[in-house]
């Protein structure tokens, strides 16, 4: 007798949009505390910040989501594996604000506005990803805009923190 788990097809797990929303909203918190008050990161050190706080955040990520869904003393690669992908998408959020930081660097951009810079990247992205993400699961138009919005709101809150940091 076939087992019931056998007879089932294989899911493909679906990608993570919320990880990349999450992960745009981390990347412009990084670089409105980094860019903010009267000693702004430099951009290159900004990228390296952004980049860096992405893969520790998704790295924890990872962690959290194997020991709190486990009950097996060790885990297979595979689960490992297969988690590391889902969350990912939290470092792919870091990547166009944190290229933002380093082109900044290359063209010798002052770091103040390297990180207004990559604070419109970041805002756009995590906009951007919310938009898509519900886009991709079905919702309706009114939900979608509703979605772009919040996330817009969230990182109009994030620019506002960082512009009273300033002053």
């Amino acid at each position: 007798m076939a087992s019931r788990q056998a007879a089932e097809p294989a899911r493909t797990p679906r990608a993570d949009y919320a990880g990349a929303v999450y992960g745009s909203l981390l990347a412009g918190s990084v670089v409105a505390g980094a860019g903010a008050g009267d000693h702004p990161l430099a951009p290159l050190d900004l990228g390296v910040a952004v980049l860096a706080t992405g893969v520790v955040f998704w790295l924890a990520h990872v962690y959290a989501r194997l020991m709190g869904s486990t009950d097996q003393p060790d885990l297979p690669m595979a689960r490992i594996r297969a988690v590391a992908r889902h969350e990912w998408p939290i470092v792919q959020a870091a990547f166009p604000p944190a290229a933002l930081a380093f082109a900044g660097a290359l063209l010798g951009w002052p770091a103040n506005v390297a990180s207004w810079l990559a604070l419109v990247v970041a805002v756009t992205g995590g906009v951007g990803w919310a938009v898509f993400a519900t886009a991709q699961a079905g919702a309706s138009r009114s939900v979608i805009v509703l979605s772009g919005f919040v996330n817009l709101v969230l990182g109009l809150a994030i620019i506002g923190v960082k512009s009273l940091i300033l002053h």
